[in-house]
């Protein structure tokens, strides 16, 4: 029998250690406390997922979980934070479209999106929907678009800022219509919705998952779901199709994210840790009681519907002409 020489023990040592090190690591991840990046303030539709997440994840994994919430330039601060943080799985980040395929095309990035930022899965999809005051004179999408037309450039509507999904849909609308309204960007939803429920803005495209507790409230009336098909917490509000308007659905989609190059045991590990809490039936009536649908796609189904949101919207941010002043 001939002994392996010196060098080629050490090769044979260095081999064994990587063939053993993945199964260790996948065992062993995580080994200390994980946290999930927001780019949004507390109490909004991303910070309520996120925290539904970081709940579930740190039971079942248990480590400590926390949230952390950086808003700011479009849904971007949290997105490059862990775009550059190490690439351990430690860092997450919940993100939605704003961040990952509206803010790109409006902001000079020192991350890239689709390279920087690896899938784990969708987590859930909620449609914008058109809300006026409970006390407005719009009783339907007809109303409001007739009076849009009658009084180009003078009503008013809301967003929680420029390059949100809120803004994004209200320029899809305008270019859909015919209209032009006035852009009235606030630094998140609850302050703009303040002023529409006083009357001092017209009307607001938000997110069902921001929306739903004023309408639940009576509050606001809602005109029509931005989706292909009616939204199940609100079946007697008719799509925007169904309402005359069709080419400016617009939806807000959430999901989650590690830092690129994180090992493919660990990626795995969320990647089946998410799938599994998307399942839980108490995660799945939160997520419907916020007017949304629970994310059914793979993580490859998802990346490639990022990549395709992607380059959607950055062909309705130059044909609407928006720009990224003020973000």
């Amino acid at each position: 029998m001939r002994f392996p020489t010196r060098r080629g023990a050490a090769l044979w040592l260095a081999a064994l250690t990587l063939a053993t090190g993945l199964p260790a690591l996948a065992q062993s991840w995580p080994d200390k406390p994980l946290r999930i990046m927001v780019g949004a303030s507390p109490g909004g539709g991303t910070d309520i997922l996120a925290r539904m997440l970081a709940e579930k994840f740190a039971a079942d994994f248990r480590q400590s979980v926390v949230v952390e919430n950086r808003p700011g330039a479009s849904n971007t601060i949290a997105a490059d934070i862990t775009a550059h943080a190490a690439p351990d799985g430690a860092t997450l980040l919940l993100a939605t479209n704003t961040g990952q395929a509206i803010a790109p095309h409006l902001l000079k990035l020192k991350f890239d999106p689709l390279k920087d930022l690896q899938p784990v899965g969708l987590v859930a999809v909620m449609p914008n929907v058109l809300v006026v005051s409970a006390a407005s004179p719009y009783k339907s999408v007809k109303e409001l678009t007739a009076a849009m037309l009658d009084k180009p450039g003078q009503l008013k509507y809301a967003s929680s800022g420029i390059g949100s999904t809120q803004h994004i849909a209200g320029e899809a609308f305008s270019l859909a219509t015919g209209t032009k309204a006035i852009h009235i960007p606030y630094k998140g939803s609850s302050q703009a919705h303040i002023d529409i429920i006083g009357g001092e803005v017209t009307m607001m495209f938000d997110s069902t998952s921001s929306a739903m507790g004023q309408i639940r409230a009576g509050k606001f009336r809602p005109l029509a779901v931005m989706s292909d098909r009616r939204a199940a917490e609100l079946p007697d509000v008719p799509t925007l199709a169904e309402a005359g308007v069709k080419g400016a659905d617009v939806q807000t989609w959430y999901g989650l994210y590690v830092t690129a190059g994180t090992p493919k045991p660990a990626v795995d590990a969320l990647v089946a840790e998410l799938a599994k809490v998307l399942k839980l039936p108490d995660v799945q009536t939160r997520i419907k009681g916020l007017g949304g649908e629970v994310g059914a796609l793979g993580v490859d189904q998802f990346a490639d519907m990022n990549r395709q949101e992607f380059e959607r919207f950055r062909k309705l941010v130059r044909d609407a002409n928006i720009k990224g002043e003020g973000l």
